[in-house]
């Protein structure tokens, strides 16, 4: 039964971690089975649970009203270009899609009302409630636990922003799992960018996502802990003064959330642009070896028989294996926007819908060589007396970001 691989696979992975651990004796059984216990139970409860698989399948009117009022916006300002009405019949369906004036700017959108709700004050109590939850359940720091429960709503660099005074002071322990947890997740400015992109591939997709930020806490506490466990059993307190002001008023945040989110939409933008080129260069160059198994060598081939195995652990048939290989090959070396662009582009007998859904789960996070760069300069920032073990962690986070969101994968295909 593939429920029964997706199970044999997790126990696998979890393995994994805990081969290439630091100190295979300072792991603490307890809270590896209750990290465990609590990303299946919460798997549980998301996806099997009628009312609650309804609230969350009920996140899609959310990304359709964000997405229309976006569309609003674009029309007005790029026309027919950003999904007005065409002043001619398009003779190619879809090709009435761009994807720099009708997607992306989706991040703007979001950006200025992420800003605007922790002005207003109402994220902010949402993220200590999953930070007490975290830290009463798995017996972790407070302060650890709220930038992981803060990593659910935003960037591997905001989140540690709650807990910024109390970084120096860290163990070695908590701040690899501060690292681990912005790697095993999305930011929400992302968010309805991914659902978007995924909405006709993926069923529900927006309430997926949704769930695989909510897993991405506890099972990014867990292979941090196996991988990076702490000698000691110190831990440091939860903040208990309020986060710094980050605007003047509503208009002012406002104006702070878009011009964010412009940082970042360019940035978006000029990465995907030299990316893609890239990998199309690659792929040329590889392009004059000859023919292996009668089929071109490509990156992404390459990356799919590499990562293969783990995508078989989570629960894919072998024979889709290589082509969600080449996904997560993708995610790790590019990014994860390029492999759920690839994934929507992917023909109906490459992936089937169980297979679509499991790796929708496991791309998703920031587990990648550019978003290390991203944290060690933030992070550097924040804690410039830690830089050193930052930047020595850093690749290990990779893994324990990728090895989080595999394990998220695996639990979901035991559900499905």
């Amino acid at each position: 039964m593939p429920q029964l691989q997706s199970a044999a696979g997790l126990l696998a992975l979890l393995a994994l971690a805990f081969l290439i651990s630091e100190n295979r004796r300072a792991v603490r059984p307890r809270t590896v089975l209750v990290a465990l216990a609590l990303t299946v139970g919460l798997a549980l409860l998301l996806l099997k649970v009628p009312g609650v698989t309804a609230a969350f399948a009920g996140a899609a009117a959310a990304v359709d009203a964000i997405a229309a009022a976006t569309r609003a916006g674009t029309s007005f300002v790029f026309g027919y270009l950003g999904g007005g009405t065409l002043p001619f019949d398009p003779t190619i369906p879809g090709t009435d899609f761009v994807l720099a004036f009708q997607a992306l700017p989706i991040v703007l959108v979001v950006s200025a009302l992420t800003t605007l709700l922790f002005h207003w004050g109402v994220l902010q109590p949402i993220v200590r409630g999953f930070s007490a939850v975290l830290e009463r359940t798995l017996g972790i720091g407070g302060a650890v636990g709220l930038s992981t429960a803060a990593n659910v709503f935003v960037g591997m660099v905001e989140a540690p922003l709650f807990i910024r005074p109390y970084l120096a002071g860290l163990t070695r322990g908590e701040l690899f799992m501060v690292m681990t947890g912005g790697m095993a997740g999305i930011a929400g400015t992302v968010f309805v960018l991914y659902a978007t992109l995924l909405r006709d591939t993926i069923p529900g997709v927006a309430g997926h996502l949704a769930i695989a930020s909510i897993l991405g806490a506890p099972a990014a506490i867990l292979i941090s802990h196996l991988m990076v466990p702490d000698r000691d059993t110190g831990r440091t307190a939860a903040p208990t003064e309020a986060p710094a002001k980050i605007a003047d008023s509503t208009m002012d945040a406002i104006v702070r959330g878009t011009t964010v989110g412009l940082e970042l939409l360019l940035s978006i933008v000029a990465m995907l642009l030299v990316l893609v080129a890239l990998v199309h260069l690659a792929n040329a160059i590889l392009g004059l070896l000859p023919d292996v198994l009668g089929a071109p060598v490509t990156l992404q081939r390459m990356l799919g028989i590499a990562m293969a195995p783990v995508c078989w652990l989570m629960g894919v048939p072998w024979s889709e294996a290589v082509s969600a290989g080449g996904l997560m090959g993708i995610k790790t070396v590019l990014n994860e926007l390029i492999a759920y662009v690839e994934l929507a582009k992917l023909p109906p007998e490459a992936l089937s819908p169980r297979s679509r859904l499991i790796m929708t789960y496991a791309l998703c996070g920031f587990a990648n060589f550019g978003s290390l760069g991203i944290m060690i300069g933030g992070l550097s920032a924040m804690a410039p007396e830690r830089r050193d073990e930052i930047v020595g962690l850093g690749v290990k986070s990779i893994v324990s970001g990728t090895l989080s969101t595999c394990v998220i994968g695996a639990t979901v295909g035991t559900m499905v």
